[in-house]
């Protein structure tokens, strides 16, 4: 016997915020015989889940949908999160110089907040510290996986993973929660779709002279689609987290602004929605690339989050969209532990494959639309645009199919 081989039930490779939903989604999974699942971490970073300060989360802000929040409190970590989380009570979505506005609403659909705002760094401390009280989840950090065998010893009910530390790792199933340069999908030889937007996003966090009152603003303008995300107050400022979407030629010439003149610059495309722009923060530009796994599962493998598709923020859909990969994967694995199946076999990935394809073709569309209809100068889309902003704002069904969507349902 191999006594550098550890067995367990699920590896996940992958330990940011894909990786640990994963984790915890699965943890409180009880097996026929009454034991909880055995789960592997494989994660580069170093962990240190007392600190819960580690470099996999950096400072950008997410929107929570509703359906995301929802799910977050079942795992028990939006208690974690709840005062520290923004929430988002209306969006105002308009185009800059033109008619068109629609104005979404949450008491018009039945909840209190259609989303939430908060820093990524903050829902990964949450999770971390959660994953703190689960014995069964097991991580092995820093550390990677350099080759899988996807039959181990001529058994093809196990996926063994050999890590960098020299290690070997065995289970039933392999997550790949690794991002979107996943090791994972590269070492199976899944090819990808990659279309490049040539835009950039340019975030900063900014604090305003007006208060936001919990709304969230989606501007398009000439120099690019703006979004103001609401945050919570800092000393007493009202503040928002500002996406700007712009070439990355304008995004040079933006990032070699002072503060004062960048202000200007956001205060004259946004407009005084907000008033003036009292602050500034650090401003990160980060590319904006659509890309898309050719299929989402491989013997005994199946991809999750980012592994599987990155998308463009212009909807603030990404983290949500993976979140539901996660929330589907940890469904279907908890029937098969009821009956006691196999958790890595073909129907259990196919119909993963199957239901994730569906709500993922309609995010994609989506946001590729919203980037098509708003970049574009062009006449007959501003008008066509504008018009579509008109109509959506009057005709129920259709902002209710919008926001449903935006809510995550």
């Amino acid at each position: 016997m191999d006594k550098n081989k550890s067995n367990f039930d699920v590896i996940i490779s992958g330990g940011g915020l894909s990786g640990c939903l994963m984790a915890l989604s699965l943890a409180k999974l009880t097996k026929l015989d009454g034991s909880l699942l055995s789960i592997a971490i494989v994660e580069a970073n170093q962990v240190n889940q007392q600190k819960t300060s580690v470099p996999l989360f950096d400072d950008r802000v997410l929107a929570l949908s509703h359906g995301s929040a929802a799910y977050l409190e079942q795992l028990s970590v939006w208690q974690h999160l709840s005062r520290d989380a923004c929430a988002i009570e209306k969006i105002d979505i308009s185009d800059r110089g033109h008619y068109g506005k629609a104005r979404l609403e949450a008491p018009e659909h039945g909840v209190s907040a259609l989303g939430y705002v908060i820093e990524m760094a903050l829902i990964g401390k949450g999770l971390l510290k959660e994953l703190a009280t689960k014995s069964n989840v097991h991580w092995f950090s820093p550390d990677g996986i350099c080759n899988i065998n996807w039959q181990s010893n001529d058994d093809a009910s196990k996926v063994n993973v050999e890590l960098n530390s020299g290690q070997s790792l065995e289970a039933s199933l392999l997550l790949a929660c690794d991002g979107a340069n996943s090791p994972c999908r590269q070492m199976a030889g899944i090819k990808v779709s990659h279309s490049d937007y040539q835009q950039v996003a340019l975030i900063a966090n900014v604090a305003t002279e007006k208060s936001h009152q919990n709304k969230a603003f989606e501007r398009f303008t000439d120099f690019g689609p703006i979004a103001m995300l609401p945050l919570t107050e800092l000393n007493g400022q009202s503040r928002c987290s500002l996406v700007w979407t712009m070439t990355p030629e304008q995004s040079e010439a933006v990032l070699a602004l002072s503060d004062e003149a960048f202000k200007q610059q956001l205060e004259q495309a946004f407009g005084s929605w907000l008033g003036a722009i009292t602050h500034v923060g650090k401003r990160d530009v980060y590319p904006l690339v659509l890309l898309q796994a050719q299929q989402q599962t491989y013997h005994r493998m199946a991809l999750v989050g980012n592994a599987s598709h990155t998308i463009h923020p212009i909807a603030g859909q990404g983290f949500n969209l993976g979140l539901r990969d996660v929330q589907l994967m940890a469904d279907l694995l908890e029937s098969h532990v009821k009956t006691d199946s196999d958790m890595g076999n073909f129907a259990l990935l196919n119909e993963y494959a199957m239901q994730r394809q569906v709500d993922q073709k309609q995010v994609i569309e989506l946001t590729d639309s919203l980037v098509t209809f708003f970049a574009n100068d062009l006449p007959p889309l501003i008008a066509g645009r504008n018009i579509g902003l008109k109509v959506m704002n009057y005709f129920s069904p259709l902002k209710n199919a919008l926001v449903n969507k935006l809510m995550g349902y």
